[in-house]
């Protein structure tokens, strides 16, 4: 991100207090670590990279050290990494922004710290450069460095994350594209490799820089309720200290309160008020694991300990232990009902399932030593699959990148072979997906599957605990089709390589490449832009896909033709710019006088009762005279749902309604469409 800028004057004193000061910092995280010492190599690090980046300051005024040692912090406090890392940490903009070369840093430090250096440098710049295919080719290379060595991706999560901190600093426009990269691809990868906190931050301040005033808003309405949400944690978590105590446990209880990104989707998802999310407090049980029994017999012993107390619920029981999911996450959730009637959500955890969780992979590789070679985790299986897909990667760019980011995204499901193997999948995979995990021939000549000793068809999206014979035929080979089926990063790129032998695919990838490739030739400089009256829909249009209206977060994308189109900021077709057509997006504010009216579209659902469609028009038209262009409402078995489309004068106009439209009893969900 652009951030330098030359000092006018010589470093002041208070410079250089402040850059000590950090520094040692740095060394006292370290000092806590369980890592052998090399102080004197960090120190030399850091003043090497201090002298490379003399009277530099970053955008936000600070010295440019000053975020190097950030993302070191960054790499030993909370990803808790040694001294290799920290020294690249150091050292990862030096041969980027410095006349020093990657020889220059062997040299001084050594092949490997030189290699992760390198490595960073090679997909510096964020995941996404300046033309769609340069994109996706670095995040390509950022998955070949990590197959590599991991620290590599780590340390660029970490980079990342102090640029999210101190996001303020760049202009709108840039905060909207680094902020859409980051939830596009970072804060899924920081959750693929076991980062779970880092995952949440990143989450936050990417909503926090797209939706501010909706940020702020829940950000008030947690701080308001967080007092009585841990006074209700305190009278929940007596009586299990109490047991845990009479178990002989040492062990420690933490409140973990909901993020407001989280709270936002359960909000979005469910189409319900703040005051209606439940599950905004969860309890950790973490406890240090006794020696003459299993972890997981122990897990099982609290929470059986625990239901004497509070009752569970029968649908909210995930058993991460048995079968941890693929980035190396264990532990035992169970949601039970305090005695205030509220559920609370338990995770109970052994000390070295909490540090897993909390500092990913590389707690997962101090747990890992001593294991046999053949104890393979899912998050192994996992970075074997990136190095499976790297062997022979698409020679479009932007298709490997949109192919691997399925995999990103996915919850897993875990289904058996018919010898009672268990194999791990996305949400949502299919038969096709399954037989081309197995193996890839066998996905190549699959034609359906007994599932549960029913047949079932390629397509058929896969369950929890499904049993899975695959069936085949010499006769049968890859179609078009089969991308529709496709979920698994494997399944999309075998398919496509198949169709691409064909000839099939040759003039799709050529017309995709034409959506994706340059930017405009013709440069403008503008890059805010103000939706009055006199403009919206002459000079800037608002586009069908998301139908924004005055006072929605939005943003404006030029295309190749200069003209601008205004989406939504959360719109799924706004994502996809963010994160491949950066340089073209436009930061777009409303001034608009209330002159005109805008068609909105909500939906209602709830429970059937005589006159309702009466009472919501009455309310819609009579309370606020919105009118009304369509109306469809159906019920069936005392149910109801509706669609109406309403023409308003902004968001706050539609807020207003709905806060109406709850106060009728039987309207149990509202949401625009």
């Amino acid at each position: 991100m652009p951030r330098r800028q030359k000092m006018t004057n010589h470093d002041n004193i208070s410079d250089q207090k402040m850059i000590q000061q950090e520094f040692e910092a740095l060394l006292e995280d370290y000092r806590q670590t369980p890592h052998r010492q090399k102080v004197e190599l960090i120190t030399s690090a850091f003043e090497f990279a201090k002298q490379a980046h003399s009277g530099i300051r970053r955008r936000s005024g600070e010295p440019y050290i000053m975020h190097p040692l950030a993302v070191a912090r960054i790499v030993v406090r909370e990803i808790g990494l040694g001294s290799t890392s920290i020294c690249a940490a150091l050292l990862h903009d030096v041969v980027e922004d410095t006349d020093y070369t990657v020889e220059d840093i062997e040299t001084r430090f050594g092949p490997k710290i030189a290699s992760i250096v390198d490595g960073l440098t090679k997909i510096s710049g964020g995941v996404f450069g300046q033309q769609a295919s340069l994109q996706a080719e670095n995040f390509r290379k950022l998955l070949l460095t990590m197959s590599e060595d991991v620290r590599v991706v780590l340390i660029k999560i970490a980079d990342r994350l102090h640029n999210m901190r101190t996001l303020q600093a760049q202009p709108l426009e840039k905060q909207y594209k680094i902020a859409g990269e980051t939830q596009y691809i970072y804060a899924p990868l920081a959750h693929r490799l076991g980062l779970f906190p880092i995952k949440t931050e990143l989450e936050d301040l990417s909503f926090k820089y797209e939706h501010p005033d909706t940020y702020q808003e829940l950000q008030k309405k947690l701080e308001a309720i967080k007092g009585s949400q841990l006074e209700a944690f305190e009278q929940f978590a007596e009586p299990i200290r109490e047991k845990l105590e009479m178990m002989g446990y040492e062990f420690t209880l933490q409140a973990r309160i909901k993020s407001i990104y989280s709270i936002w989707k359960k909000m979005t998802a469910k189409h319900v008020l703040f005051e209606e999310v439940y599950n905004l407090l969860a309890v950790r049980i973490i406890f240090d694991a006794k020696l003459d029994m299993s972890e997981k017999d122990q897990c099982w012993m609290i929470y059986s300990a625990l239901t004497e107390m509070y009752k569970p619920h029968p649908e909210r029981i995930r058993d991460w232990i048995s079968t941890p999911k693929a980035n190396g996450y264990e532990a035992l959730h169970v949601t039970v009902m305090g005695k205030d009637g509220q559920w609370v959500e338990v995770q109970i955890r052994t000390r070295r399932m909490h540090e897993i969780a909390e500092k990913g992979l590389a707690a997962h590789w101090k747990y890992k030593t001593g294991m046999a070679m053949e104890d393979e985790t899912e998050l192994d299986k996992w970075l074997r699959t990136i190095r499976d897909l790297l062997q022979n990667p698409s020679p479009n760019a932007v298709d490997f990148l949109s192919t691997f980011k399925l995999n990103l995204f996915a919850e897993e499901v875990f289904v058996f072979t018919p010898q009672g193997d268990i194999k791990t999948l996305p949400q949502n995979a299919t038969v096709l997906d399954f037989a081309y995990l197995l193996h890839s021939e066998l996905g190549d000549h699959c034609i359906g599957a007994k599932v549960n000793h029913k047949l079932q068809p390629l397509s058929y999206q896969l369950k929890g605990g499904d049993q899975v014979e695959v069936l085949t035929s010499h006769t049968q080979h890859p179609t078009m089709q089969w991308l529709d089926w496709a979920v698994t990063a494997k399944a999309q790129d075998r398919v496509k390589k198949y169709l691409r032998k064909q000839g099939v695919l040759s003039e799709l990838f050529v017309e995709q490449q034409m959506a994706e490739s340059d930017q405009p030739k013709e440069k403008n400089k503008q890059k805010s832009i103000i939706l009055t009256d006199d403009n919206i829909n002459i000079l800037y249009k608002l586009e069908p896909c998301c139908h924004p209206i005055p006072g929605d977060d939005v943003l404006g994308y030029r295309d190749e033709q200069q003209h601008i189109h205004i989406h939504k900021v959360d719109c799924p077709e706004a994502a996809r710019l963010k994160t491949h057509r950066g340089k073209s997006l436009l930061s777009a504010t409303w001034d608009t006088t209330g002159a005109h009216t805008y068609p909105q579209a909500i939906h209602l659902e709830g429970i059937d009762k005589v006159g309702l469609v009466i009472q919501v028009l009455y309310t819609i038209s009579e309370n606020y005279h919105v009118n009304i262009s369509e109306i469809e409402f159906k019920a069936k078995d005392g149910i109801f749902s509706g669609t109406l489309v309403l023409h308003v004068h902004g968001i706050n106009e539609v807020n207003n309604i709905f806060r109406e439209l709850n106060k009728i009893k039987e309207i149990k969900s509202f949401s625009r469409v």
